[in-house]
């Protein structure tokens, strides 16, 4: 009985241990009371190169153990793991022990430079990557980073310069942070490091659920990105992915019903653990029951129901539209018909806009617990009107908008620099009027945003200048959403350039490589965000139509 077995089994595998698996947990290569010497997200081996192991011969080598050596197994294995035990499940598909027969990424990363962790579209995400670094590889036993300061934007704020971190407190010594000062571009380094290249031309051959939460504040592009890999070689129909309310790793504790303030009125993540996730590995590793799972399972957040697509993104019900940017901040569905008409502002790396409300946490082991799990459900008023953020509104809804399926963000802008970051992020506002919970009358939900280095609009593996005063195209991928936006509400998109710490700030001086940039590169830059009808920024997205 799980309640017997601990805390563990008891909680997050409560609705497995009662089935009666064989549970087995295991260190990573190097970690804690592991072997052998730890690497950040190793890459598969090449024996050219005269690598023998990686972290599938690590898999295979223990599930042959455990057929070996555990007593009362009937000889298939199952593998789940969140976050990089997602990845480290990934990595066991590689090339799959014969006893595997079933497996579940959670949250997996595909790519740390193009949109998981450790960076997005070629900027690095500065306070995760710090943070994270600082605590894995500080030994065998994590150990997180202590700032002086309970505010993270200041204290990062006073350190400056990337070259400083490693200055003053790496000396040399965070394998992983050296990576990312030598390797700033989409080198061979990270693309040996993406997962889904791995699996091109590779026929699906264990059952594979991949689980993903919108609000995902470290792998959301992972998922999706690998889900969609997989799809492309499932001929057996055994590839699925089911997308929650959730934020990283969420579906696995508490009842899902609510994320920071945002009310969900169903408990998601035990019903996921309880009607899909058991039910899942119980038909392939004990032939129990039957399955119903769609190709995709979605919970839609605003209506608060689980749609079953089959197929992610959505190839039926949806149609592509665009929501324009017009004079006096207003978004519509029409083109603009003005000639050069656009909106500036400045863009100072001195004072940057914050990701959140300050005071910013520390992300692990602060004196205030963290709270960057629901870092994407804060309300974004806090950067609501600032000078150096556009905000766009369509006007009140008549009738719900539900958005099913990629989102892009097409921008026609120029800077005075010669670099610049673009972030864009798609917002819900409620009603001002709110009875069913008045404190959240005018609340601004991000549904989802990311941003984009300007220096790569031309590929990620050799970044250049941005012609100055001149107006330049850019694509900023939103990845997905599946969002009902309820009659009464309004949508919002907000446009700015510095998002910090949770971004490292861009010089908007073009530097060949940031992490050497001085004091002198990081300048005051103005930008102009174009809304004519030879420049017609806008969003780019999928409205169902039935």
């Amino acid at each position: 009985n799980a309640a017997n077995i601990g805390p563990r089994l008891s909680n997050r595998y409560k609705h497995l241990a009662d089935e009666g698996y064989i549970f087995v947990f295991q260190d990573i290569r190097g970690k804690y009371k592991s072997d052998g010497t730890f690497m950040m997200i190793r890459p598969p081996r090449d024996p050219a190169r005269g690598e023998q192991v990686d972290e599938t011969t690590d898999t295979n080598d223990t599930i042959d153990w455990i057929l070996a050596n555990v007593p009362n197994h009937n000889g298939r294995v199952g593998m789940v793991g969140i976050s990089y035990g997602g990845w480290l499940t990934m990595m066991a598909l590689v090339d799959p022990h014969p006893a595997l027969k079933a497996a579940s990424p959670q949250a997996s990363p595909d790519d740390m430079y193009l949109g998981d962790d450790f960076h997005h579209n070629g900027a690095l995400r500065l306070s995760y990557g710090f943070e994270y670094v600082a605590n894995l590889e500080a030994g065998r036993i994590s150990e997180p980073f202590k700032f002086d300061r309970l505010d993270t934007y200041e204290w990062f704020l006073r350190l400056g310069g990337l070259a400083n971190a490693d200055a003053r407190y790496f000396k040399g010594k965070r394998p992983t942070w050296n990576d990312f000062a030598t390797h700033t571009t989409f080198d061979e380094f990270w693309r040996r490091r993406k997962v889904s290249p791995v699996f091109a031309n590779k026929p699906v051959t264990v059952p594979t659920l991949t689980v993903a939460g919108w609000w995902d504040q470290e792998d959301f592009y992972g998922p999706l990105t690998i889900y969609q890999a997989l799809e492309k070689n499932d001929s057996k129909g055994i590839n699925h992915i089911v997308i929650g309310p959730w934020n990283h790793g969420g579906w696995s504790r508490g009842d899902g019903s609510s994320l920071g303030p945002i009310q969900f009125h169903s408990s998601t993540s035990p019903w996921f653990r309880e009607t899909v996730e058991g039910p899942w590995f119980a038909y392939w590793l004990k032939d129990k029951g039957k399955l119903s799972l769609p190709e995709a399972l979605v919970f839609r957040p605003g209506s608060n129901t689980w749609q079953r697509h089959d197929a992610w993104p959505p190839k039926t019900g949806v149609a592509t539209r665009q929501l324009y940017f017009h004079p006096d901040g207003r978004l519509d569905w029409t083109k603009p018909a003005t000639a050069q008409a656009f909106d500036s502002y400045v863009s100072d790396p001195a004072r940057p806009v914050p990701y959140r409300q300050r005071p910013i946490y520390p992300l692990y082991g602060g004196k205030v617990p963290s709270t960057w799990s629901i870092w994407q459900v804060d309300d974004q008023r806090h950067s609501h009107l600032r000078p150096d953020v556009l905000s766009y509104e369509t006007d009140v809804l008549e009738e719900d908008v539900t958005i099913s399926g990629s989102v892009l963000a097409k921008l026609f802008a120029s800077t005075t620099g010669t670099d610049a970051d673009w972030i864009v992020k798609l917002i819900d506002v409620y009603p001002e009027s709110y009875p069913a919970d008045p404190k959240m009358g005018g609340y601004q939900l991000m549904v989802v945003g990311d941003v984009f280095r300007a220096r790569f609009r031309n590929g990620f593996e050799k970044p250049v200048p941005v012609p100055a005063n001149r107006i330049t195209p850019y694509t900023v991928p939103l990845h997905a959403v599946d969002y009902t936006f309820l009659k009464g509400h309004r949508i919002m998109v907000q446009v700015q350039s510095t998002w910090f710490p949770l971004i490292d700030r861009n010089p908007q001086k073009f530097v060949p490589n940031i992490f050497q940039a001085r004091d002198a590169d990081y300048v005051k830059a103005t930008h102009r965000i174009y809304r004519s009808a030879t420049a017609p920024s806008h969003l780019e997205v999928s409205v169902v139509t039935r």
